[in-house]
């Protein structure tokens, strides 16, 4: 179709003597748009990586001191 007919005007006519048609919502609005970050809770908690990171740290520096006890 072209603008002519959309608009009820017939022939050529000068686009500022065109009435205006202008696109709007749909009845009753839009849906609402969902932008909030829902990420799951995956993995361990921060509790448990840092026990992990302590035993792992202490067990580490319990083999160096073995060791040097060896050494000497």
């Amino acid at each position: 179709m072209t603008e002519a007919v959309i608009r009820k005007k017939a022939g050529m006519a000068s686009i500022k003597d065109m009435p205006v048609l202008q696109d709007g919502p749909p009845p009753g609005g839009f849906a609402p748009v969902r932008f909030a970050r829902r990420i799951p809770s995956k993995g361990p908690s921060a509790m448990a990586i840092f026990f992990a990171a302590l035993g792992a740290f202490s067990w580490g520096m319990y083999q160096v001191g073995k060791g040097n006890k060896i050494r000497r």
